[in-house]
């Protein structure tokens, strides 16, 4: 990995030292990551509660710009042009670059749905089934790695191709034994897992920024 993707790495467990035995699965994690958007693939990402907002969250972070600005290339800001030279012009102008990505958490339709008709445990695993193609990411946070909805999604999105990526406590759970990677924070508690969620998932989304609008 490079040193200036590398250094966001150093920088976080600096901040929070508890997490220098998760630095080698956070770089495992990025790698998985980086190779899906390189492939054009996208990530899924699924929680409960507090994991549930965490979810949004992340893909707020890399649906647009986080800190650094992502014009859009020429070709597209031409074909926008092209379509219409009022709307398209600020489309050009106002657009970002972005890395795919869905949270599973906000289909309230398609989940009360699922939940009525079928098993509302499977409403995560429903959508991978629906969203995943192999080279797609799966990220399922939880603090316990216990949380059924998730795991079924965990087993879904292996069963359909796509790489696994855990976030969860110190105990890693069930879901460590269907993760490629499975990012561990340092605390039993879930006020403390997750208030070592939000700097690790930020330290992911600073490096795939970098490497793929700098």
């Amino acid at each position: 990995m490079k040193k200036e993707l590398i250094v966001y790495v150093e920088e976080l467990v600096g901040r929070y030292p508890s997490l220098k035995d998760s630095e080698q699965d956070i770089c495992r994690a990025y790698r998985i990551l980086e190779e899906s958007y390189s492939a054009q693939g996208k990530l899924l990402v699924c929680g409960n509660g507090g994991s549930a907002a965490d979810s949004e969250h992340i893909v707020g972070e890399l649906m647009k710009g986080f800190c650094l600005p992502r014009a859009l290339n020429p070709t597209l800001k031409q074909a926008l042009l092209q379509v219409d030279t009022a709307y398209g012009g600020k489309l050009a102008d106002k657009l970002q670059g972005a890395l795919p990505a869905i949270a599973l958490t906000g289909h309230s339709a398609l989940s009360t749905a699922y939940l009525n008709d079928v098993d509302g445990l499977l409403c995560y695993a429903q959508q991978v089934m629906g969203y995943g193609s192999t080279g797609d990411v799966f990220l399922g946070i939880s603090t316990s790695g216990n949380s059924k909805n998730v795991l079924y999604a965990a087993v879904t999105a292996k069963a359909k191709g796509l790489k696994v990526i855990g976030l969860t406590g110190k105990s890693g759970g069930a879901l460590a034994d269907y993760a490629d990677v499975c990012i561990r924070a340092g605390a039993s508690e879930t006020y403390q897992i997750q208030e070592l969620h939000l700097p690790i998932y930020h330290c992911l989304c600073l490096m795939l920024e970098k490497k793929f609008f700098e």
